[in-house]
C-alpha cells in the first residue's frame, strides 16, 4: 500500500530468517491525530454500512481509496477491535466463538454438577462432560455432548466426594437446552442497565433476554459510529501526519548517534 511506503524505515528479521529485511516501521505514531481527533472542526460523524470495506468509505469520502487509513488512526476502537463485520461475519463469530451446548435449570447448582463432572439426561440418554458453569445465570456449558438434551427431563450426575467411597447421584431439572451464542448472557431493564435475575425464579418482571449473538452484533454495530477527517482537510492532514512520523528518524538518528560517540 502507499501509505506504508511513506513510514520510516526499520532493519526487521522475519521469523527463522537469518538476513534482516528494510520494512516499514509502522509502530511509528504520531500524537497529532489525538490532537486531531479532538478538535471537532476537523472531522465529522459517519456510520460505515453492512459490508463496507475501508477503502470503499474512503472512495466515497474522499474519491480516492488511498485514505483507509485515516479511519483507523481517529477511531481507538477500530484500532482496538478491527473493522466492523457483515452481519453474515457476525452470525459466523458467534457460532465460531460460542460454541458450546448450554443447559439451563432453575435448581440451585451451588453444591453439585460441577466442572468436569459427566451428566446424563434421564429421558434422552444424553450424555455431555460439564465444562463450565454461571451460577447467577443457572447455566451448565457442555463443550461435547452425545445425544440431545431435552428441556423439562431430569438430568443426574454421579458426584464421587473426596475421602469418601458411596457415590452421590445429583439431579436438576433442565429448563432449557440452546447453543451458547443463542442462549442468555445477561438481562437489562427498560433503561438498559443490567440486571441480576434469580435464576431458581427467573424473569418474572419481564426483563430483556440479551443473547450472545445479540451482545456480540451490539459491539459490531457499536464500531460502526465513526469519526472522519472533513472532505476539505484531508489531504492537509495527511500530508501532515506523514511529516509528524518521519520527524522521529531524525530523532532516533540523533539518539544513536549521541550513545555511539
Amino acid at each position: 500500500m502507499n501509505h506504508f511506503k511513506k513510514y520510516p524505515k526499520t532493519v526487521y528479521t522475519f521469523g527463522d530468517e537469518v538476513s534482516s529485511n528494510l520494512f516499514s516501521d509502522i509502530s511509528v505514531y504520531s500524537d497529532m491525530i489525538d490532537q486531531v481527533r479532538n478538535a471537532v472542526g476537523t472531522y465529522q460523524d459517519y456510520y460505515i454500512q453492512s459490508g463496507e470495506r475501508p477503502d470503499q468509505v474512503s472512495q466515497k469520502l474522499y474519491d480516492t481509496p488511498e485514505y483507509h487509513w485515516t479511519f483507523m488512526l481517529m477511531n481507538p476502537k477500530l484500532r482496538e477491535c478491527g473493522w466492523p463485520l457483515s452481519e453474515r461475519e457476525v452470525y459466523k463469530k458467534a457460532q465460531r466463538d460460542y460454541y458450546h451446548k448450554v443447559v439451563t435449570t432453575k435448581t440451585s447448582l451451588q453444591d453439585k454438577f460441577k466442572v468436569g463432572q459427566t451428566v446424563t439426561g434421564l429421558s434422552s440418554g444424553a450424555v455431555g462432560e460439564i465444562g463450565y458453569r454461571i451460577l447467577d445465570n443457572g447455566q451448565i456449558w457442555f463443550d461435547n455432548t452425545i445425544g440431545n438434551f431435552i428441556p423439562g427431563e431430569t438430568a443426574t450426575s454421579i458426584y464421587r466426594p473426596d475421602g469418601n467411597v458411596a457415590a452421590i447421584t445429583q439431579s436438576i431439572v433442565i429448563e432449557s437446552v440452546e447453543d451458547q451464542y443463542n442462549a442468555l448472557h445477561h438481562y437489562e431493564n427498560s433503561a438498559g442497565e443490567w440486571v441480576d435475575v434469580d435464576p431458581a425464579v427467573g424473569n418474572t418482571a419481564n426483563y430483556t433476554e440479551i443473547t450472545y449473538l445479540e451482545n456480540l452484533r451490539r459491539a459490531n454495530d457499536d464500531l460502526k459510529n465513526i469519526k472522519v477527517i472533513r472532505t476539505g482537510q484531508i489531504d492537509v492532514l495527511a500530508e501532515s501526519f506523514y511529516e509528524a512520523i518521519n520527524g522521529w528518524r531524525k530523532i532516533l538518528k540523533n539518539i544513536i548517534l549521541n550513545l555511539l560517540y
